[in-house]
């Protein structure tokens, strides 16, 4: 059973910074490309950023220049560090992660969310 358990997220003030965290565990053979989607009420779910496994990445037009995202293929972690922060960027947060099993198989998994609110 794979999971991926999201931490890092809360209130912040306008301009102010956070730092999410999601760990994948499990049985499985490794983690492929990996991610942050975000979702505001009553709107569609969005790709905020992905990494691959080699460090490629890809950002939504919105958080370029101020969100990064890393990863740690050791721990099987990836990071999103999120900089000079905006009310638009208030959301749920969801990791997002391909992960390959022994059989070759290959399924995205999701994690429960984390809340960001950016709010003075």
């Amino acid at each position: 059973q794979v999971q991926l358990v999201e931490s890092g997220g809360g209130l912040v003030q306008p301009g102010g910074s956070l730092r999410l965290s999601c760990v994948a565990s499990g049985r499985f053979l490794r983690v492929n490309v990996m991610g942050w989607y975000r979702q505001a009420p009553g709107k569609q779910r969005e790709l905020v950023a992905s990494i691959t496994v080699f460090g490629s990445t890809n950002y939504a037009d919105s958080v370029k220049d101020r969100f990064t995202i890393s990863r740690d293929n050791d721990k099987n972690t990836v990071y999103l560090q999120m900089n000079s922060l905006k009310p638009e960027d208030t959301a749920v947060y969801y990791c997002n992660a391909g992960i390959t099993f022994w059989d070759v198989s290959t399924r995205p998994y999701w994690g429960q969310g984390t809340q960001v609110t950016v709010s003075s």
